[in-house]
């Protein structure tokens, strides 16, 4: 069944916040501070987590503000070096630490990881953007509380059928094939980073586009043999490529980073999608 919902990340302005002020200090204590916390609402409303996950049926995680502490591990350069940075980070402040970043669908992690940006340096995001229309590169400002949550369900337009157990299943037009796809969680995004870093360095051609079909394709009219599937990915039409990536999007739910931009060079409006350089985690001071 069809669902059409968003909503707006809005942090600090309908959620839940523990405002209550510190308590008071007691005995030889001189200063006490209560780290105050945001529950933070994720697109897929924990519909496709498996019973026994800490987020199956849960529509909203609980994040404590970030801290210098937090800082301490945006500035690992171990950390940073090895790509575990956000996970790290993550982990730190979930007040649950049984959520396990790895085991968190990417539309999820990436509203938990703006979420916590917006806690420990505020909405106000300035970047470089990138005029569609003349190319020139323009300072503009973004508010993160302004992002919306796309949670899936409008693929109206597309033959799509979603299973009992969180995955879905296409009819590709050309083929005539019907595929079934799943989300992908935060370890398949870091293994599709990853193969594309040994590709690059290996000297490989990279292809993000058949890796990633590989990773959420899990049957292909019934049959579940990984060979198998490979094998069709590699020989896939591209107009049931075409198809199966339009309608992949409607599926997954999501934060959705564009907005709308005005370039002052040019005139020109259009939607872009903010991006997320070094100043997202660690802003100019």
């Amino acid at each position: 069944m069809a669902r059409n919902s968003t909503s707006r990340l809005g942090l600090g302005e309908d959620k839940k916040q523990d405002t209550s002020p510190p308590p008071a200090a007691t005995g030889n204590s001189e200063f006490q501070f209560v780290t105050p916390t945001e529950f933070v609402e994720i697109p897929t409303e924990g519909k496709y987590y498996p019973e026994g996950h800490p987020l199956h049926d849960q529509k909203t995680v609980e994040i404590r503000y970030m801290t210098a502490k937090e800082e301490d591990i945006l500035s690992s350069a171990t950390l940073i070096k090895n790509n575990m940075v956000v996970d790290r980070l993550l982990h730190s402040v979930f007040i649950d630490k049984k959520i396990n970043p790895d085991l968190l669908f990417v539309g999820d992690k990436n509203a938990l990881l703006i979420a916590t940006r917006v806690t420990g340096y505020g909405p106000e995001y300035d970047t470089q953007v990138i005029c569609p229309s003349c190319y020139s590169s323009t300072e503009n400002a973004f508010d993160l509380n302004d992002i919306n949550l796309y949670k899936g369900g409008d693929y109206k337009d597309f033959d799509i059928e979603e299973s009992d157990e969180g995955t879905f299943y296409i009819d590709l037009p050309m083929s005539k094939v019907r595929v079934e796809v799943r989300l992908l969680l935060g370890k398949d995004e870091k293994y599709l980073a990853q193969l594309a870093a040994n590709k690059q360095k290996g000297g490989l051609s990279e292809s993000p586009l058949t890796d990633q079909f590989k990773r959420i394709i899990i049957s292909v009219n019934g049959h579940r043999n990984k060979a198998a599937v490979d094998k069709f990915v590699d020989n896939m039409p591209a107009r049931d490529s075409r198809h199966l990536r339009s309608a992949y999007t409607k599926i997954v739910p999501n934060v959705d980073m564009k907005f709308g931009f005005d370039c002052p060079k040019c005139n020109h409006h259009s939607r872009v999608e903010v991006p997320l350089g070094p100043g997202f985690l660690w802003p100019a001071t």
